[in-house]
């Protein structure tokens, strides 16, 4: 026995308890609330125990008792107790196991554990019994009352000031099993209210195997599903458990049970919402997955077990391997951790996967709530990259409005002689299709990708290919035009003398001018040069810097357009007529406000309205 035995009913610890009392207190909990978390855990031990017990020996005390867990609480004499009907304890599992917490190296490694801001393995805890003196963050006194399952054993009582003694006496017979008994402190007297402790249970011990009594009243009412077997688990339990968990009133759009055995074991029910919140990417990621130990609530939402882009789904993973720290409040970075996240990614993607080969619309409805988020993992999780690019989805410009294809359906319907994936980039589908460089594209019915979500800035350029098939956006200045749509052009001289009149006028505002062979009913367009974003990757860059500069474009003028054709011809007669300059001017500033870059509306319009003069001028 380590400790020393004061009198026949009085033992003194053997370390220093005021200071480790203080370090359990002050340093290794940030709520009081936990120690009910704590005492509920210990009494599900005991209840497991005497139940795996009873499976093979019937000579046991009271054999034939409810297994549950009953918390009384009073508010008028500030009092919470706590009862069991597990396998209780004997004396000297009073004396060893309760009071092992005055080892002599506990003091030492708390201290350290406190001072490098470590953690410790989750069996530490019941080594220690630092769950247990975490009662004494709300009591100043804790009674034990304890009966062991053997027959004729007898009842003892244990009792603690958490000073350096504790008191160890036989009372009167009790049924078996273990009640825990103290006054609150009145600063926690809360703890007496009936409604509190119901709202701390729901929190952390809902899922308890075993009943849990409030004042005679059961609480945990909802089952751990994730325990059970899938054709025993009917619809109307999941969509109310999902409920339970999420807050969500609509039912889920599917779900995902696992139960993961082998050289990894846990368990897991994971949701797939309906429909999106209001602000997704901040809303999905306030709470997705609870984690659980044997049942036992350990964290709200835990960040650790999936990566951010998956964050929309919600539901809970139960399991006993994860290390945790000495308060069970934060979770220990680990191999462990690590794996359970690989497997559940992984099975997330699966089941994305197989919705879109096999349930189009479901997923189709998912895509439309979630592909954003989805998106983002394609620049940090490179392991499923190629996975998570097969499940994207875009418009096109060969399809209606509003349907979507994906990337294997696009490579499908290539030309032979195509070698390149197109995409435009775009606030909206109907702004896209009055892009004047769609129009080489839709007229010889070469499809075009549609990104209209702001995500794409930052995901597109991340994929670079797919199926050896490099992605390219059509506002490039370096595309490959196979086919000349130009019609009836001005003469090459012409053609030259124009190109260089542009060059002239327009000099620093663009990196270039160059004949167009994409453009047919437009008589300008920018293009992006080698080294240039595209205009809404330059958008979106000016929204996070409004000190970012726009890169200059490359202006192509279509010679086959009646404007260009009639500017040749007025060059002819006057190659210095003012005309011809602010016709120029005109269609660069038109250009730039497709773009949404006009930088002097007002100059536009009074250039444009002297040309509306001139044109309504009688002769």
């Amino acid at each position: 026995m380590s400790d020393k035995q004061i009198n026949q009913n009085q033992y003194e610890y053997k370390a220093e308890m005021k200071q480790l009392l203080h370090l359990i207190v002050h340093s290794l909990y940030t709520h009081p609330e936990v120690f009910l978390r704590e005492l509920i855990s210990n009494s599900s031990d005991a209840l497991n125990k005497i139940r795996f017990r009873r499976l093979t020996d019937a000579n046991i005390l009271d054999p034939d008792s409810e297994l549950k867990i009953s918390i009384d609480v009073d508010e008028k004499e500030n009092t919470f107790a706590i009862t069991d009907t597990g396998i209780g304890m004997t004396k000297e599992d009073l004396i060893n196991r309760i009071g092992t917490i005055a080892s002599s190296g506990t003091l030492e490694f708390l201290k350290k554990l406190k001072d490098e801001n470590k953690s410790a393995d989750a069996n530490l805890i019941g080594q220690f019994g630092v769950g247990f003196y975490s009662a004494f963050m709300v009591t100043d006194e804790i009674n034990i009352e304890s009966t062991y399952a053997d027959m004729n054993s007898k009842t003892y009582k244990w009792k603690s000031l958490g000073e350096d003694k504790f008191f160890i006496e036989e009372i009167e017979q009790k049924p078996r099993g273990t009640k825990i008994h103290f006054k609150l402190k009145d600063e926690f007297k809360e703890y007496s209210q009936n409604w509190n402790i119901k709202s701390t249970l729901k929190k952390y011990s809902n899922f308890v195997d075993f009943p849990i009594y409030v004042n005679g009243e059961k609480v945990n009412i909802v089952s751990a599903l994730w325990h059970r077997k899938k054709d025993e688990i009917k619809e109307e339990e999941l969509n109310d458990f999902y409920t339970f968990i999420s807050n969500d009133t609509k039912p889920p759009l599917d779900h995902l049970l696992l139960n993961i055995e082998g050289t990894l074991n846990f368990k897991a029910l994971i949701f797939f919402p309906e429909t999106a919140p209001p602000n997704l990417f901040q809303d999905a990621l306030e709470k997705s997955l609870q984690l659980y130990s044997n049942r036992i609530f350990i964290q709200d939402d835990c960040k650790e077990l999936l990566p951010d882009y998956l964050k929309f789904v919600k539901g809970v993973v139960d399991t006993e391997e994860l290390p945790l720290n000495v308060s069970r409040e934060v979770t220990q970075s680990s191999p462990v951790l690590a794996k359970i996240k690989n497997v559940l990614t992984s099975r997330i993607i699966g089941q994305l996967e197989d919705w879109a080969e096999n349930d189009i619309p479901k997923y189709e409805k998912f895509y439309n709530n979630f592909g954003s988020l989805l998106k983002t993992g394609l620049n940090s999780d490179f392991t499923h990259k190629d996975k998570l690019i097969g499940l994207l989805r875009f418009e096109t410009s060969l399809k209606p409005k509003g349907e979507k294809v994906s990337l294997k359906d696009y490579v499908k319907r290539m030309a032979e002689d195509q070698k390149v994936i197109y995409y435009i980039m775009g606030d909206h589908r109907d702004l896209i299709e009055m892009n004047p460089n769609l129009e080489y594209f839709r007229k010889n019915d070469i499809e075009v990708l549609y990104l209209t979500d702001p995500v794409d800035v930052f995901t597109i350029p991340y994929i670079f290919e797919y199926d050896k098939k490099q992605l390219k956006s059509i506002e490039k200045s370096d595309i490959d035009i196979n086919k000349d749509t130009v019609k009836e052009p001005v003469s090459e001289s012409q053609s030259k003398n124009i190109i260089e009149l542009f060059k002239k006028v327009l000099g620093n505002k663009v990196e270039d001018v160059i004949e167009s062979k994409r453009l047919i009913d437009y008589p300008v367009t920018l293009v992006v040069g080698k080294q240039g974003f595209d205009p809404q990757v330059e958008k979106m860059m000016q929204y996070i810097d409004k000190n970012f500069t726009h890169s200059k474009r490359i202006l192509e003028v279509n010679p086959s357009h009646q404007i260009i054709k009639n500017m040749a011809t007025l060059m002819l007669v006057d190659s210095n007529n003012e005309l011809i300059n602010n016709t120029i001017l005109q269609l660069y500033e038109g250009a730039l406000l497709l773009e949404g870059k006009l930088p002097s509306p007002n100059e536009f319009l009074r250039r444009m309205n002297e040309f509306i003069e001139i044109s309504t001028k009688k002769d």
